[in-house]
């Protein structure tokens, strides 16, 4: 099954979620729920899944659960698919 990886500096409390866009190849994000009890993570996770057009299910953060810094695992898309889903 295809997956990609992607590395996400978030930002939470946030006054919308957002992708904001792409820094040193990191891409940028915000979201409005804190930071508490994984509500960020997941509500990054959701952004993400939209945006790429696959099932909230099959977003994960592979590491840095309680860092802003993380690293995002879509399964079901090619690593090229998502870059352009996402820089769109």
């Amino acid at each position: 099954m295809a997956e990609a990886r992607i590395a996400v500096r978030l930002r939470p409390r946030g006054r919308a979620d957002e992708l904001i866009g792409v820094k040193d190849g990191v891409l940028q994000a915000r979201v409005s729920a804190p930071p508490v009890d994984g509500r960020a993570n997941r509500a990054l996770c959701r952004l993400v899944a939209k945006r790429v057009g696959v099932a909230p299910s099959r977003v994960s953060v592979v590491r840095g659960e309680k860092s802003r810094d993380k690293l995002l695992r879509v399964e079901g898309v090619e690593e090229g698919a998502l870059l352009e889903a996402l820089w769109d």
